[in-house]
């Protein structure tokens, strides 16, 4: 699957490629050395209780195949003089229940240095690494050799000859490169669940699952768990990390698949894929537990099936992405670069590159992209349909208010009135308190349009619209409920309301006040001049209720 890791069970047989080894002038001695059990390398073997001191006694054969040591001890001794004494032996985790290192001197003195599973005291290093260093004498070495007890399979096995400097320099590159990337996962994994809580999305719950077993298998393969558990070094931490390699593709798997809406795509490629990737993570309980020489080949019938695993989710979501689905399209892009890490390293033999790191190193970078992209992705696309969310609501909430308003005056119409007085008068019946209604009718306002145009109408009744919207406040309403007139209404007394528009004019006070026709405004001498003086109509207070 994109991004999780390649299994330790398909590293290809050899004890360690890094490139040429680079020599100095003719016949001098090697600056950096390759190990390889087919060359460079003559081996022996001894039954386990052979004490390390019968170095000497062992005849070792540098050549023909190498057989029967599952549950013996296999000596591995360099072939050929080192020649130097400033060197470290690198010797990357595999699954072995002993290791004793030999460094052998010109003077026939050969110095023991031993980890055994369980207990690498202060030999291990980032990256799966066991590092022996040669000690300082003044002669220099002969010969390194390495005992093995119990070893499972030869072909998981990888060492390096190299000058002390660049060891610190390897391993202060890898504890700084895994470091950074077990970070980054750990605060993708946390942002991808919390997101899978605010939004509820099951997909992004299955990404933050994978984000924790990817970064427990970093944890495990690159050793940064022994200085919390000691005790897991060896066999247990290879078992464990194999377990959470193939968990890690199960989970990859689902993720990728429920992420796409169901529907989309045809139901027996949706289900081929899951069913791969749950036989994928069922399948690494037992190769977790295999200690045979067995593990290589049932390491690449499961790299098939991951093979097959990752066409069936590819075209999944190609096929999604084609129809629509933007998850789908994240996925894939997401994708891109752990699938070109996988082919990479299964045509490139670069176990032993990256600062020893070699393909799992660069397949725990990949994922780490791939999770970073995946929550970046998912935060953009949920930002997007937040902001839809805030522009559908603001859209709702405009039609809401032009619904309950007048589109000429901007105040209220017959609905809003309703749902603005409805309080008021429940206020008012509440606290046994008196309402009032006031009716501001525009009396020969038709003459208006016929003589000045609908337009000097329409100005008339926003102006009178903005003078008496000034007072509207909690305890008083203004509407349009009609064509011509206003209504304003008070639920302590109607005069709360005309007041304040009678102090304005005072000049009109005195023509503007109730008649003794139940509230029909009267005029004074002058309403014989100006007849189309507004009428203002002051019924009488409601009751409350």
């Amino acid at each position: 699957m994109g991004g999780t890791p390649s299994l330790e069970v398909a590293a290809r047989p050899a004890v360690a490629r890094t490139g040429a080894a680079r020599a100095r002038a003719a016949g001098g001695p090697a600056h950096a050395r390759t190990l390889q059990a087919d060359r460079g390398l003559c081996h022996a073997a001894s039954g386990l209780l052979t004490p390390d001191a019968h170095l000497s006694t062992l005849r070792f054969s540098c050549g023909g195949t190498i057989e029967g040591y599952h549950r013996a001890s296999l000596w591995l001794q360099t072939d050929r003089p080192v020649s130097r004494s400033d060197l470290v032996l690198m010797v990357h985790q595999t699954r072995f229940d002993r290791l004793a290192v030999g460094f052998t001197y010109v003077d026939g003195q050969t110095r023991w240095q031993e980890v055994r599973q369980g207990d690498y005291g202060s030999h291990w290093r980032a990256g799966g690494q066991i590092l022996f260093e040669a000690p300082e004498r003044s002669v220099p070495l002969s010969s390194v050799t390495m005992r093995f007890d119990r070893l499972a399979s030869l072909g998981l096995l990888r060492a390096r000859l190299i000058p002390r400097t660049d060891a610190v320099v390897q391993s202060t590159g890898m504890a700084v490169g895994v470091g950074a990337a077990l970070t980054l996962l750990l605060v993708s994994g946390i942002y991808s669940l919390s997101l899978a809580v605010a939004v509820r999305r099951s997909y992004l719950a299955w990404q933050a699952g994978w984000s924790a077993v990817m970064l427990l298998w970093g944890a495990v393969w690159s050793q940064a768990h022994l200085g919390i558990f000691p005790s897991l070094a060896g066999t247990w931490s290879a078992q464990i990390a194999t377990f959470l390699a193939c968990s890690a593709i199960a989970i990859a798997t689902a993720s990728a698949v429920l992420a796409v809406e169901r529907g989309l795509v045809s139901a027996r490629l949706r289900v081929a894929a899951l069913v791969l990737g749950a036989v994928v993570g069922v399948v690494g309980v037992p190769l977790a537990l295999i200690r045979s020489e067995s593990l290589a080949q049932w390491g690449d019938v499961l790299g098939l099936i991951v093979i097959a695993d990752l066409i069936a989710v590819a075209a999944y979501l190609a096929l999604a992405w084609r129809r629509g689905s933007v998850e789908a399209r994240d996925f894939l892009a997401a994708w891109c670069l752990p699938m070109a890490v996988l082919a990479f390293i299964h045509i490139v033999d670069v176990d032993d590159s990256a600062w020893g790191g070699g393909s799992k190193l660069l397949v725990l970078l990949a994922a780490t992209w791939q999770a970073l992209w995946l929550s970046a992705s998912a935060t953009r696309r949920l930002a997007l349909l937040r902001v839809e969310r805030d522009r559908a609501r603001s859209a709702e909430a405009q039609a809401h208010e032009l619904a309950r308003r007048d589109p000429l005056t901007a105040l209220p119409n017959r609905r809003g009135f309703i749902e603005s007085v409805t309080p008021l008068l429940e206020r008012a019946r509440a606290d046994s308190l008196p309402a009032a209604l006031l009716l501001v009718d525009i009396d020969r306002f038709k003459s208006i349009n016929d003589i000045h145009g609908h337009e000097a109408g329409d100005a008339v009744l926003c102006g009178i619209g903005r003078r008496i919207a000034r007072w509207e406040g909690p305890m008083c309403t203004v509407a349009r409920l009609g064509r011509r007139g206003v209504r304003l209404a008070d639920d302590r007394h109607g005069r709360a309301c005309a007041q304040p528009l009678c102090r304005e004019h005072p000049q009109r006070d005195r023509r503007l006040r109730p008649s003794r026709s139940g509230g029909r405004a009267a005029g004074d001498g002058e309403r014989r001049r100006r007849r189309s003086a507004p009428r203002v109509r002051f019924p009488a207070a409601l009751p409350a209720g």
